[in-house]
Order: C-alpha cells, then sequence, then structure tokens
C-alpha cells in the first residue's frame, strides 16, 4: 500500500490529468454556442467527413456575413473562390438554398482558418481583428483570396 503522502499526491495527479483531458473535450460543445446550420442539412459528403470538417462547414454555412470578410490563403483563388465562405459555399439563393463547395473536405488550411474564426469569434474578437489574425497567421501558406 501507498503511504497517505504518496496517496494524496497519486489523487492529485489523477485529479489534475481529469481536468485536462475534460478541458480539451470541451471545444466541441463549445461549437453549440455559434449559429450553426444543422447536420441534416448538410450533403452526405459532409456529414461523413471528420468533426472538424463538419463542424466547419455547419459554421461556415450558418455565418456568411462573417466568413465572407475572411481571406484564405490555400491558393483557391485560382478557382474562383473569394473569401474562406466560398471554400464551403457554392452559390446561394433568395430562398436559403445552398449549393455547397466540396474543396474544404480535402483541404485543412481552410479548415484550419474556420476553426480559428470560431474559436477568436468565442473569445470576443471582432472581425477586423480575426482578420488580421488569419493574414498573419496564414500568408505564409500563399496568396490571399481577398484584396
Amino acid at each position: 500500500m501507498l503511504a497517505r503522502p504518496a496517496r494524496f499526491l497519486s489523487f492529485a495527479l489523477l485529479a489534475v490529468m481529469l481536468v485536462t483531458i475534460l478541458s480539451g473535450c470541451s471545444t466541441a460543445a463549445q461549437a453549440s454556442d455559434l449559429q450553426m446550420v444543422p447536420m441534416d442539412k448538410l450533403p452526405a459528403e459532409v456529414q461523413s467527413a471528420p468533426a472538424s470538417v463538419r463542424t466547419a462547414y455547419q459554421f461556415a454555412a450558418a455565418n456568411p456575413d462573417v466568413m465572407h470578410k475572411v481571406p484564405c490563403y490555400c491558393g483557391c483563388g485560382g478557382i474562383g473562390h473569394t473569401s474562406n465562405y466560398s471554400c464551403y459555399v457554392a452559390d446561394g439563393d433568395p430562398s436559403g438554398a445552398i449549393t455547397y463547395d466540396n474543396h474544404a473536405l480535402g483541404c485543412s488550411i481552410c479548415v484550419d482558418i474556420t476553426q480559428d474564426v470560431m474559436r477568436l469569434l468565442k473569445d470576443g474578437k471582432s472581425v477586423p481583428q480575426i482578420r488580421t489574425y488569419v493574414d498573419a497567421t496564414y500568408s505564409k501558406y500563399g496568396t490571399s483570396n481577398m484584396p
């Protein structure tokens, strides 16, 4: 048996590890605080994508006012994308119907940018502050698809 101080130390270490693990899991729950398109409204290929990609599509489609103001740096300007929003949504009509773009299904830069936007919004950052962060962080990967 462990001596009393050793048992306490083991218990304390276990408690710290549990808190660390649980706090790491909280990011998925926090996404629910943001406006998101319901999963069943997304195309089947998005629904079967990894969780970070699904969440990025849900957020991007539900937040065009933000995402139209955020650039992408993956090189997608060459295929006509004009913002990070374009990596997810090809077209929308006045009735609310959305035609999704499958580009972000295979592009980690697009998804990483969107995940950063989500995190920064939750941290209370403004869209101009987010744009500054995205420009500074992702410009090393390529040219912005926005002026």
